[in-house]
């Protein structure tokens, strides 16, 4: 399924087979129901698409981070943190994060920056509003995203965690591609890794004196249900 074909899924269009370059024959739009279990559908159809190789996602775009070490000897990631940036504050595309997270940013490019590039700061992945995934350092090394933190009692989330940035803010919703891509990348980690979706949590939750991000935008329910589902669609009989 292309991108032609997703983006009219996500606003309930529906695109014959024979329709080309994205072009939507008709004007009807589809039941929510059928929206939904096309989404759904489309979204089992990618995630068994996306593979893993040694700890990089294969067919995201690839921007190494020098911004990361080993993780403690025998150490598996069992809780994915998720996160949000923006730079600048409140703006949306252009190449700042990815400068952020490789230590090229230019403090004179605007005033906020000044602040932050001297920072040595990474994330596992980054997906932007339109669902492209961005990977800065491997699933199985340990990226700086958590600062000081601590999750049910144990203390250095950066040591066992896997954390993602979405493109956003506290207060904006966010994209419906988003979601999708979020809830392909979790699947594949809870199928590779001991990750369970009670280990799935914000920055917020385990940085609470600091943090707030995701933020009240971010639809718990909503992203815990595309787990779930995914999930059933992937084991029928389970």
């Amino acid at each position: 399924m292309g991108p032609s074909m997703l983006a009219c899924l996500l606003h309930g269009y529906q695109q014959p087979a024979g329709a080309a370059n994205g072009e939507i024959a008709g004007s009807g739009l589809l039941p929510p129901g059928v929206i939904h279990a096309n989404l759904m559908t489309g979204l089992l159809n990618l995630e068994q698409q996306m593979q893993l190789d040694a700890g990089r996602l294969v067919g995201a775009r690839q921007v190494a981070s020098p911004h990361y070490n080993s993780r403690p000897q025998g150490e598996q990631p069992s809780l994915l943190v998720i996160h949000n940036i923006s730079l600048p504050p409140g703006e949306f595309g252009g190449p700042w994060i990815d400068a952020l997270f490789t230590g090229t940013l230019d403090p004179d490019a605007h005033p906020y920056f000044a602040e932050i590039a001297a920072l040595r700061v990474s994330a596992h992945c980054l997906i932007r509003r339109d669902g492209e995934i961005v990977q800065y350092v491997p699933f199985n090394q340990r990226a700086w995203h958590a600062g000081v933190s601590c999750w049910q009692g144990r203390e250095s989330c950066n040591d066992f965690s896997i954390g993602i940035e979405l493109e956003g803010t506290d207060v904006l919703p966010y994209t419906d591609a988003q979601y999708q891509s979020l809830t392909r990348v979790t699947r594949l980690l809870m199928q590779h890794y001991p990750l369970t979706a009670e280990n799935i949590t914000g920055h917020s939750d385990i940085a609470p004196q600091r943090k707030t991000d995701p933020g009240a935008a971010f639809d718990w329910q909503r992203y815990r249900q595309m787990i779930t589902e995914a999930a059933s669609m992937e084991d029928p009989g389970a």
